[in-house]
């Protein structure tokens, strides 16, 4: 308890040295006003005092003692509680765009692209803790599953329902892009971010990617393209077996890199290829670095006075002090 005080007028503790001072007179002036009688034989005399005049001093002591919680008093003591409160300065609205088209099921990464694609973005989802976050998935045609919701719980429960088959298949990345510009280009946020994530090239949808790239630089919004898949051959669905699940072949991994990369750096975003799981992983902890909300703390210190109690116990023994003196130790006086 007593390692959280501390003192507002510490200087004040230099008056303690009058109590030693006090102390010396009142010595040098009991001894002055006490009587002697020097006498040859005491036999004769009966020497007595009484209990009142040896407590005598008691009033001294009320005395001082009170002075000492009035200089300590007069200190300031107090406790000193810090608290603090961050407040958002720059939100950020990401929409995060999906290809979920057959490829993505492709087993270059573990389990396959589409399920490693899950766990890393749920992760990252759960960092964005200050920023709204919405989803749109995209194949042969698009729509928002989730719009922009600062509701982490609604944004992860809908990642989770993200599977192949929600679409007629395709890659239409001028779709997946323009829907995901349509979710932003209301957003008042200072930063707005596209993530578009696909494992192949265009050959789907009535929009073309550059279209809806120039969409994105129109309302200011910043897009990080990603292309998911090993170099050379991965296994991929290539047709479908008799019981309908998929039946899987060595496939070419085709990206349309030149296109990824220049709708990045017209956006003033990047491009990312992500080979393998660790490398997807990297991938959105660099974003997540790049696309830093500012945070601002305000710290707050409260002080709380515990000089009143010291006041108190100083009038209440110069109160009982000063009964003492006109009752019981009236005659002393």
């Amino acid at each position: 308890m007593l390692e959280n005080i501390q003192f507002a007028n510490p200087y004040f503790f230099w008056l303690l040295l009058a109590l030693p001072i006090a102390i010396i007179w009142y010595i040098f002036k009991h001894k002055k006003e006490t009587a002697s009688i020097k006498v040859s034989s005491l036999k004769g005399f009966k020497v007595s005092s009484s209990f009142l005049s040896r407590l005598k001093p008691l009033i001294f002591i009320l005395r001082l003692l009170a002075l000492a919680f009035f200089i300590v008093a007069l200190s300031r003591p107090q406790t000193k509680d810090i608290s603090s409160r961050t407040k958002t300065t720059k939100g950020i609205d990401i929409v995060m765009a999906i290809d979920v088209s057959s490829s993505m099921l492709a087993k270059d990464l573990k389990p396959n692209r589409l399920s490693a694609l899950k766990e890393v973005a749920s992760d990252f989802i759960k960092e964005r803790v200050s920023d709204r976050i919405g989803l749109v998935v995209y194949s042969g045609e698009s729509f928002t599953k989730t719009p922009i919701t600062s509701d982490k719980s609604i944004v992860l429960n809908a990642l989770r329902q993200v599977n192949y088959g929600l679409l007629e298949d395709g890659t239409a990345i001028g779709m997946g892009l323009a829907t995901a510009v349509n979710r932003l280009k209301e957003s008042k946020a200072k930063s707005k971010v596209i993530i578009l994530l696909t494992d192949g090239v265009n050959n789907a949808g009535f929009i073309e990617p550059q279209t809806a790239a120039g969409l994105a630089i129109e309302f200011g919004i910043k897009v990080y393209t990603i292309g998911i898949g090993t170099n050379g051959m991965a296994l991929t669905p290539i047709a479908y077996n008799l019981d309908g699940s998929f039946k899987y072949g060595l496939r070419e991994v085709e990206i349309d890199e030149d296109l990824l990369q220049k709708i990045a750096d017209e956006t003033g975003g990047r491009y990312f290829r992500a080979t393998n799981n660790k490398k997807l992983e990297e991938i959105y902890g660099e974003i997540n670095k790049l696309e830093k909300t500012e945070v601002e703390e305000f710290k707050y210190t409260k002080y709380e006075e515990k000089f009143r109690p010291l006041v108190l116990l100083g009038l209440g023994l110069i109160l009982l002090e000063f009964l003492l003196r006109n009752t019981l130790f009236r005659s002393f006086v």
